[in-house]
């Protein structure tokens, strides 16, 4: 019997089958033989006590894009492995399907990343439980502490702790007007925490996110360096994908790292470095697989998927 596997993701006619991971994820899955079905959160529900997915069988994945059949109910736990690829923001919806896959194991479903896990940790706090490794960080939602901050460290970044792919990110050298107005709206009255940080200079060498399956770190890293006047090195903000060989100090920070996601059911997730400073964890739905792969010809998925 074929085996089967579910990946919840954003709609498909938005992801991009050239550059997308959960799309890479999928083609490669068919390649070896697996039957593939997709659904988003949406399409989660329980009948009966048991949780189901709407969710319709993916039969192929071309360069442009991703045909598939008419969707079909069938229960979580049949599936083989489900992957929760779903993009942040964790919001109220996302806590809502985490908890029916959290559900859904207890009646033998196999999810990857851990429900549970993703609930616990937040991507941009999750760095600060390896506090030995990250930039100076505050995380606030007083605006006269980041004044002290960005008085002490100069130059320093603001971030939204739901963000991705470098949306609603700042640089301040000062907290003049404007900036505390975009403060403002960010904190939205002083009741929403948001993470200050130190410029890091070498963010003009890349941003590097660094694969880790299985516990253990990809020998090859995307270099995402900012272009013109920015310094954001995101792909969606664009910034330029450069493949590179895992540095040491990248590598005992991932490995440090692995060993813990590991025991937290975390089997693939994306870390950010700059320089040798920890910034980010990403355990939602991990990016630059594809890249990596039409670069250097190494295969992150088939690493991972091999190792299931």
């Amino acid at each position: 019997m074929t085996e089967k596997l579910l990946f919840i993701t954003d709609s498909m006619k938005g992801l991009k089958p050239k550059k997308d991971t959960s799309i890479f994820m999928m083609e490669e899955s068919i390649s070896i033989g697996y039957k593939v079905f997709q659904c988003e959160m949406k399409d989660l529900f329980i009948a009966g006590g048991i949780v189901h997915a709407n969710c319709r069988s993916i039969i192929e994945v071309g360069e442009h894009q991703v045909e598939g059949i008419a969707k079909e109910s069938l229960q979580v736990s049949e599936f083989t492995y489900s992957f929760m690829r779903k993009d942040p923001p964790v919001d109220s919806d996302y806590i809502n399907a985490l908890h029916l896959l959290g559900l859904a194991e207890k009646q033998g479903a196999t999810v990857f990343n851990k429900p549970n896990s993703i609930k616990e940790f937040n991507e941009k706090i999750f760095a600060i439980h390896f506090k030995e490794f990250i930039p100076k960080t505050l995380v606030t939602s007083n605006i006269n502490k980041i004044k002290e901050f960005q008085e002490k460290h100069q130059t320093i970044i603001v971030k939204p702790l739901d963000g991705m792919g470098g949306a609603s990110i700042y640089k301040f050298d000062n907290i003049d007007e404007d900036n505390i107005n975009i403060l403002l709206e960010m904190t939205t009255d002083e009741a929403t925490q948001i993470i200050v940080q130190e410029f890091l200079p070498e963010i003009y060498d890349g941003d590097f996110r660094i694969l880790i399956i299985h516990g253990k770190p990809f020998r090859k890293t995307l270099a995402r360096i900012p272009q013109g006047e920015s310094f954001k090195g995101n792909l969606a903000a664009g910034g330029k994908g450069v493949v590179k060989d895992i540095t040491p100090v990248q590598l005992k920070v991932a490995e440090t790292i692995g060993k813990y996601l590991i025991t937290k059911g975390v089997n693939f997730a994306g870390i950010d470095m700059i320089g040798s400073r920890l910034t980010e964890i990403n355990i939602t739905s991990p990016t630059c697989a594809r890249e990596i792969f039409d670069q250097s010809g190494e295969n992150p998925i088939t690493e991972y998927l091999k190792g299931l």
